[in-house]
């Protein structure tokens, strides 16, 4: 069944295209999510490419692949044990059936979102959407309540339990009880916390993180104070609120002190901005853009960098910047150039869903199941990875309960129970996660063949020297099958395991292939390809 078509084909490629799928349906092409390995390529691929791989030139180590608890988790945490046991499968498990198939897409690092309280406000939180409301450690008399949060700690458990190593907190406000307003978001676009209690809002997270830790069990590998300091956070939506440059430097110093009496090992993640724009330039926000100078330039007033408990990681988030291609390869061109001027400095695209119409190429608008949102999401992971060098690639809601392009798991908007979906998105996330594990290291990888410079066929590849396993992930846009030969450079493949998401499979194995000449892509499919890799 042929799945929606991209609005960037010509009608003349079109109607072209269509005839070719139609009569490649009736000449065998493979329909179950097969490579097509064994069928004669002549008759069943349109579009001949070549991958050539040379591990000897190697480029970002990978660090992790993730996704956020914020906000359904507090809910479905609650739910059913069979229930959110099996959502917690599909997120973090790394396990596969007797017949090959993953049981999920074992998502390397889990985000914990720090409320500030706006679930204990209720209905005087201002914020409308009480599944967007959060609920804080922190008790109005300033004591803790390690209970609270229960449903969000059930799911850090699970995901320790299921191999995940790596945790991330994250609050999207200071507590109410610290905010200028005595809300979790702002008032007319304003920092939404003085100056005078960066002190006391960095002491809360160190308690949260040692907290978490003591009774819990849970060690936060990583803080991330601010969220989208660029955005206005003035309309009740969620918890959240803008910073300039010089807020976020100043609650930086602070948490480092905070963190340091404690002895925590929790390194502070900067600065989360709302779109990699403001990494690299000023653009529209004075004051809060050109991050990268501003925190990790030694001539900057908000040089942050030499401390103790400060990583060597900036990072931001993918939104507003995917669409066109050719616009979404050049600014990701330009984010890795200026990442590369500071010595040691990794990027992490640390939030991104399908928002907005991204030039008319996607809707972010009513949940979606199917293939088409997946194959999107997978180029724009490819190109933070590929062009921008992400080294950590992280989703925003793990579980969604909207009409919208913004979950991995969908599931009945329901505080006790009700059904969950996993989608194609899940899946696309998981021919990267699920494969490509921390330590990983990308190696080159040039695409020839793909005719006038069409990008229909996207493909990277990945070295696990560890494990002594080379992954390819192929992107293959086009309704149309493609031929893909593999040439390697600098080592030897065997046992080459294919793994097909498309329309109708979800990571499905196909069988081991020895010849990694003439492989066939199947249409609007995402293809990785594990193979035993000899250096």
């Amino acid at each position: 069944m042929l799945t929606a078509i991209p609005r960037v084909l010509k009608e003349s490629t079109l109607v072209k295209s269509l005839f070719l799928s139609t009569l490649f349906a009736f000449l065998g092409c493979t329909d179950d999510g097969s490579t097509g390995a064994g069928d004669d390529p002549s008759t069943n691929a349109s579009v001949k490419v070549t991958a050539t791989i040379d591990v000897t030139k190697r480029f970002q180590k990978i660090d992790n692949f993730a996704a956020s608890d914020a906000w359904s988790c507090q809910f479905v945490g609650n739910w059913p044990e069979n229930k959110k046991n099996a959502i917690a499968d599909l997120l973090f498990s790394t396990a596969s059936d007797a017949n090959g198939q993953p049981k999920g897409i074992g998502l390397s690092l889990w985000r914990f979102n720090m409320g500030a309280g706006s679930t204990q406000q209720g209905e005087g939180s201002g914020i409308r959407d009480e599944w967007r409301r959060a609920e804080s450690f922190l008790d109005s008399d300033g004591s803790y309540n390690w209970q609270r949060q229960a449903g969000q700690v059930w799911f850090l458990k699970a995901a320790q339990a299921r191999g995940v190593s790596k945790f991330l907190a994250f609050p999207n406000s200071p507590t109410v009880n610290l905010t200028r307003n005595g809300k979790a978001y702002a008032s007319n676009g304003n920092p939404n916390l003085d100056p005078a209690k960066y002190e006391a809002f960095s002491d809360y997270l160190a308690d949260v993180i040692q907290g978490v830790q003591r009774v819990h069990g849970i060690t936060m590998d990583y803080i991330s104070p601010v969220n989208e300091p660029q955005w206005d956070w003035s309309d009740g939506g969620q918890e959240g609120t803008p910073f300039m440059n010089e807020d976020v430097a100043g609650i930086v110093r602070a948490l480092n002190t905070s963190l340091a009496r404690r002895n925590l090992p929790t390194k502070i993640d900067i600065a989360e901005a709302g779109k990699i724009d403001y990494l690299y330039q000023q653009a529209d926000k004075p004051n809060r853009g050109n991050q990268i100078d501003a925190f990790f330039s030694k001539s900057s007033p908000h040089y942050v960098a030499d401390l103790p408990h400060v990583s060597k990681v900036i990072s931001g988030h993918s939104y507003f910047t995917t669409s066109p291609h050719d616009q979404a390869v050049a600014s990701r061109k330009q984010l890795a150039s200026k990442v590369a001027e500071v010595p040691g400095l990794e990027f992490w695209q640390s939030e991104y869903c399908i928002l907005g119409d991204n030039a008319g190429e996607i809707d972010g608008n009513k949940r979606a199941l199917g293939i088409d949102p997946a194959i999107y999401l997978a180029r724009v992971i490819h190109n933070d990875l590929v062009v921008a060098n992400a080294t950590a690639w992280q989703w925003w809601l793990a579980i969604s309960p909207y009409n919208y392009k913004d979950g991995l798991i969908y599931i009945d908007q329901n505080k006790t129970d009700g059904n969950y979906y996993d989608s194609k998105m899940l899946w696309a996330l998981g021919n990267y996660s699920r494969f490509i594990r921390p330590g990983a290291e990308r190696v080159d990888l040039q695409v020839a063949g793909n005719d006038k410079g069409n990008d229909a066929l996207l493909a990277s590849a990945y070295l696990d020297t560890e494990q002594k396993k080379l992954v390819l992930v192929a992107i293959n846009s086009s309704i149309s099958p493609a031929q893909l030969n593999i040439q390697l450079k600098g080592a030897t493949l065997r046992n080459i395991k294919p793994y097909v998401t498309s329309d109708k499979e979800s990571l499905k194995p196909g069988a081991t292939l020895e010849k990694q000449e003439d492989i066939i892509l199947a249409p609007r499919s995402i293809v990785t390809f594990v193979a035993d890799v000899q250096l």
